[in-house]
């Protein structure tokens, strides 16, 4: 498995059917216990989840609503002067609300007309072939719970914010969707672990923390950048490389601090070229020529 999944929060159902999310000492709601039962709660809600069935709904409590407002608020000022005009515009489309948290069912219905993608709910980490492989057919894998209020502008691993103002943002722009799809039918036709694990690491570096030259000036379309608070006013000061596959997938990374590598692409089109063509086209055997060429 990549090297994310240890900092998500384990997810066990017990005997008697409960779900429990097992939260590290270090996390802002460790010794919270009504967030914990929150976060068990909307946990189960994916767990007990069944595909095709309407996605259960999340009780937001009204200082969730608030966390989600305040950080949707300053992101949105932040977005308007670091974000690229693809971004800007799909969120223009889908017309998340402000003031509350979403359903990912809403989400959903306001997604589906724009380019056919969907959300699914997760009560964790999905295992990364089923993560990206639901890709190909227009799902997004989504958790439905919200950081803690203590630290709206903070979240060890990925919440609602993230999933939702982050990437169903991107995926209302019909070309950033379809780099999503080329993704997930590249991480369904590789076999090899190895392979399927270089796919993920060049998702990272661009649909998760990519950015780009756009009107003379390096903007971010990667989800992870748009939906950090803090990231999104440091980004440009990071050590910026150009577009390259096989650097990205075997560029190690630490999620729990700000990305200090990043790769930039010179336009859209740039993008897709290089990056769409790649997960367009790419196997095992090419990959290995890619991973060889980085060594």
């Amino acid at each position: 498995m990549f090297e994310e999944a240890q900092y998500f929060a384990p997810v066990a159902a017990q005997e008697d059917g409960s779900v429990v999310v097992e939260l590290s000492a270090s996390h802002p709601g460790f010794a919270d216990p009504v967030y914990r039962t929150r976060r068990n709660a909307i946990a189960g809600l994916a767990v007990n989840y069944r595909p095709g069935t309407p996605i259960p709904v999340a009780e937001y409590t009204e200082q969730e609503h608030e966390v989600w407002a305040m950080v949707s608020r300053e992101l949105a000022v932040k977005h308007a002067k670091y974000a690229t005009a693809e971004y800007l515009d799909g969120a223009a489309r889908l017309g998340l609300p402000g003031e509350r948290i979403p359903q990912l069912e809403e989400v959903s219905r306001l997604l589906e007309p724009l380019t056919g993608f969907r959300y699914l709910p997760a009560a964790g980490l999905v295992p990364l072939r089923e993560f990206y492989g639901v890709l190909a057919d227009g799902f997004f894998h989504s958790t439905q719970y919200i950081r803690h209020h203590s630290v709206p502008f903070y979240t060890p691993e990925p919440d609602v914010v993230h999933e939702v103002i982050g990437h169903a943002n991107a995926l209302a722009s019909a070309r950033y969707a379809t780099l999503y799809r080329l993704a997930g039918e590249a991480a369904r036709r590789v076999e090899g672990e190895g392979a399927l694990e270089f796919v993920s690491k060049v998702f990272w570096f661009t649909l998760e923390f990519g950015v780009m030259w756009e009107r003379d000036e390096l903007r971010a379309y990667g989800a992870g950048i748009l939906s950090s608070y803090g990231e999104i006013e440091e980004f440009r000061g990071m050590d910026i490389r150009p577009l390259d596959l096989s650097a990205m997938g075997t560029t190690r990374y630490d999620i729990t601090k700000y990305q200090d590598v990043l790769f930039q692409a010179e336009s859209l089109e740039h993008l897709e070229d290089v990056v769409g063509g790649f997960w367009d086209t790419c196997d095992d055997d090419s990959i290995a020529k890619l991973i060889a060429a980085a060594i």
